[in-house]
């Protein structure tokens, strides 16, 4: 493990795989014990707006170099699996999230899944940003059903986004063509955000898992301050997600209340949006149903209309619209 729990960053050499582990957990494909609970009918159509798949079929979708198929874990989890789990408690769409943990920059699997059902499924895929013309493959991966590009901090390369000429570009590019930047970054990168916010106002932003705060169990006064400040930028969002690694790390997540009614009151329902980071949430004695639960049955100051925005509508706006 790292010097404190994470979500490791793309590039480090912990796995998700290795988290999974180092938890004792197992992860349940069968959806059996996902769906206990799970209401018989549903009451509102929701969009799981993060979630990764993979698949054993590697000569097709060919693993990135060092990983074979002893190292998925699960070792399947297709979009018929995915959903399994997830449309018996009202999912009727879902953002995949490209893996690069086992793809890399190979965002075939998302963007084949997105094109056999593109109601269904849209896309955040992985870009080199210090690659030969990055907005060249946005541009092709925006034709295949992408809305947006996962990028982390290391992207920069040694040097901050700010320095980087891809990432300028892609950040440029993304506001041209209805594609949003998703960062996956720690609390000490929000400052780097924060300043490309500014140079490009017009540009979708989405935070992944609330910035990783609350990863070490605690919520940090001067993290979420940081976060709530990106609220000044009309175009930033917050994904409200993977609380089976953020506060308690288990059911029923209350911990979280007091952050999220904060990020609610900075950004509006219009600009959060739950996601499950499925099949990591399924993690025991997490479960896909707790994680909803925390957004449409716990928190009492959410009308049932900030639960349709959070739950569907500012998902359904930023990568289905």
């Amino acid at each position: 493990m790292l010097d404190r729990p994470t979500l490791p960053e793309i590039g480090e050499s912990l796995t998700r795989r290795k988290f999974l582990q180092s938890s004792a957990v197992a992860v349940s494909l069968t959806g059996v014990s996902q769906l206990v609970g799970a209401e018989k009918e549903k009451k509102r159509d929701i969009i799981d707006a993060h979630s990764h798949i993979w698949t054993t079929d590697v000569e097709n979708y060919p693993l990135q170099k060092g990983q074979t198929v002893a190292d998925l874990e699960p070792r399947s989890f297709t979009p018929t699996e995915l959903m399994a789990i997830a449309a018996p408690h009202g999912v009727t769409k879902v953002v995949l999230i490209q893996h690069n943990i086992f793809h890399a920059f190979d965002n075939s699997y998302i963007s084949d899944t997105i094109q056999k059902e593109p109601k269904k499924y849209s896309g955040v895929a992985r870009v080199r940003a210090s690659g030969k013309n990055p907005v060249r493959k946005m541009n092709r991966l925006r034709k295949l059903g992408t809305r947006g590009l996962r990028i982390v901090p290391s992207d920069g390369g040694k040097a901050p986004w700010r320095e980087s000429e891809g990432m300028n570009a892609m950040w440029k590019r993304g506001a041209e063509i209805g594609v949003a930047l998703c960062p996956l970054i720690n609390p000490k990168d929000l400052s780097e955000v924060d300043f490309m916010c500014q140079k490009y106002p017009d540009t979708t932003v989405v935070i992944d898992h609330f910035a990783r705060i609350g990863i070490d169990g605690m919520i940090h006064r001067k993290d979420l301050d940081h976060l709530l400040k990106l609220a000044k930028h009309s175009k930033a969002h917050v994904k409200v997600s993977a609380y089976y690694a953020l506060g308690n790390k288990k059911p029923p997540h209350d911990e979280l209340i007091p952050m999220i009614k904060e990020l609610y009151e900075a950004y509006g329902p219009e600009r959060l949006m739950w996601a499950s980071d499925c099949p990591y949430q399924l993690t025991g004695p997490n479960t896909y149903g707790d994680s909803i639960a925390l957004i449409q049955d716990r928190i009492d100051f959410l009308s049932e209309a900030d639960k349709d925005w959070i739950l569907y509508k500012t998902a359904e706006s930023v990568f289905f619209a």
